[in-house]
């Protein structure tokens, strides 16, 4: 019966993991146990910051709007109640664009918010 040898397979399996580390600096990108740690860890971090991004960015958009709201002399929470009273489905994000791109359109949507 033919030996059946490992050293293909563990070849391919080790150059997968040292692909994935390129990037990193000393033994992470050229050693097989510390790439493997570093290549947990990176993508740990990686998903574990798609979450955390998106919660950043909520908060960004709302200083923004909150930022444009206080020239005009409104409060963001009396402005986001009278979105929804005036049935303008909007999103924060959409909002903040306006209030940076386009000051006109988002001095509308205050104005019909707050006749709410």
């Amino acid at each position: 019966m033919v030996r059946v040898r490992y050293a293909p397979a563990r070849k391919r399996k080790k150059k997968k993991v040292l692909k994935q580390v390129k990037g990193a600096r000393g033994g992470r990108s050229r050693l097989l146990r510390t790439a493997k740690e570093t290549l947990r860890r990176s993508l740990y971090y990686s998903y574990r910051d798609r979450k955390t991004r998106k919660r950043t960015m909520r908060g960004l958009w709302i200083t923004r709007i909150n930022a444009l709201l206080k020239e005009k002399g409104f409060s963001y929470n009396k402005f986001i109640a009278g979105l929804k009273k005036a049935g303008i489905k909007l999103d924060r994000k959409i909002l903040a664009d306006l209030a940076v791109n386009d000051k006109a359109a988002f001095g509308s949507v205050v104005d019909a918010a707050m006749k709410q």
